[in-house]
């Protein structure tokens, strides 16, 4: 195993010319370093959604039932 640091974006090894130019290498950070800032909690598509229940207005009672017929003409349920 080789260890170094990560350097204005590059990976410096501990001993230099330990490795070929060109050679391809995985790395994986030791520490917490490395790892991805937490995301922001967006809600999710239903909770967005939800916000808007019940918000509509002037549709027929039997408008969620009857969604096909009053979109695309066909027969009601």
């Amino acid at each position: 195993m080789f260890r170094g640091r990560v350097h204005n974006g590059v990976v410096e090894f501990e001993a230099p010319g330990i490795l070929r130019e060109g050679t391809e290498v995985a790395v994986r950070p030791l520490d917490g370093s490395g790892k991805k800032p937490k995301a922001t909690k967006k809600p999710t598509v239903n909770r967005a959604l939800a916000r808007l229940a019940g918000k509509a207005k002037g549709l027929p009672p039997d408008a969620a039932r009857n969604v096909d017929h009053y979109l695309y003409g066909h027969a009601k349920q």
